[in-house]
């Protein structure tokens, strides 16, 4: 019979290494050197890639933002016309002077306040009480919201256009509703308030979806517990609503309030396009000609420059007016809160 022989190894002499270890590389002073160089490359990375990554919106920005701000600025106080617009003529704050005893200015003005507060008013009701809607559980919701955008994502121009046409004076539907009770057919293009409806209309129609994508994400933010100790306190739909979701949504109201400002002091495509006969004189009697339109006749129509470059300085002034007034008003919010 074979016998079966041991092979473990020997167990190692006192004093001696182990068997099988792996020996530690000690290392040299080029690894040192290149480990050292990797480091610093590593710390330049984290500190610089940043930068870069954020580079491009600065370059376009200096190019096609701060650059054209500086330039209209230094021609605001210059004479300067579309013709030779290398020929500058030093005039100080004359064009400025000359904007403000022109009536045109303050109709222009006057005009977009009253627009501004009849698209803006309804638009953030109205957006106010779609998010509420849409804020429960309901089937297809994800269908809803993406139609909330749709008139937000369509052309300014298609949407104008189908405008004209609903508010046309002898064909329009608008009229042919308001006939089918009895009103007579109103002159939309070239009644003051009319006008004035007719392209708040617009602007409602394009942004209201918009605002209520904004409000329900704010509402949907709001803690459930706020809504069921107000339940639990016997406080119904409508007080729930009033006392819980209203005073949590202050913040995303003031913001919705100051950005739908200056998008009606910058309002333009919709008047221009409601009655494109009379162009940029929005209107036969300029009843619906807005701040954007008044710059644009003076720039491009008038080709006064100069004049123009000015309008665009007092609308980025009262723009940070409008600015100012939200930091103040949003600081008493939270110093309430």
């Amino acid at each position: 019979m074979a016998t079966r022989h041991d092979t473990a190894a020997p167990p190692a002499k006192e004093g001696g290494a182990a068997p099988g270890r792996p020996s530690v590389a000690v290392p040299t002073e080029a690894d040192k050197r290149r480990r050292a160089r990797l480091s610093r490359r590593w710390q330049r990375d984290m500190r610089w890639s940043p930068y870069a990554f954020v580079s491009p919106f600065f370059l376009l920005f200096l190019a096609f933002g701060l650059f054209p701000l500086i330039y209209t600025g230094w021609a605001s106080l210059h004479t300067v016309e579309m013709t030779a617009p290398t020929d500058m003529e030093w005039a100080g704050l004359r064009n400025y002077t000359r904007i403000f005893d022109d009536d045109f200015f303050w109709n222009a003005a006057k005009n977009t306040l009253t627009i501004g507060i009849i698209s803006t008013v309804p638009q953030l009701l109205m957006a106010m009480g779609i998010a509420h809607i849409l804020n429960y559980k309901l089937r297809a919701s994800t269908f809803y919201r993406v139609m909330m955008l749709a008139p937000y994502a369509t052309s300014i121009a298609a949407a104008s256009l189908v405008f004209v046409l609903l508010f046309g004076r002898d064909y329009g539907m608008i009229n042919w509703a308001l006939g089918a009770v009895g009103i007579d057919n109103i002159d939309w293009q070239n009644d003051k308030w009319a006008s004035q409806i007719a392209v708040s209309s617009i602007v409602i129609w394009r942004w209201t979806g918009y605002n209520a994508l904004i409000y329900l994400a704010a509402m949907q933010a709001i803690p459930q517990d706020l809504y069921e100790s107000a339940a639990l306190d016997g406080a119904n739909r409508w007080q729930q609503f009033f006392h819980v979701t209203l005073p949590s949504l202050r913040p995303t109201i003031l913001f919705t309030c100051v950005v739908s400002t200056i998008g009606a002091s910058q309002l333009f495509g919709e008047p221009l396009l409601f009655d494109a006969n009379k162009g940029t004189s929005g209107g036969s009697q300029h009843q619906f000609q807005t701040l954007g339109l008044y710059l644009y006749e003076q720039g491009w129509v008038n080709q006064h420059l100069g004049r123009a470059s000015a309008i665009a300085w007092t609308m980025f002034l009262i723009l940070i007016v409008i600015g100012i007034v939200n930091y103040v008003i949003s600081r008493r919010l939270r110093a309430s809160s």
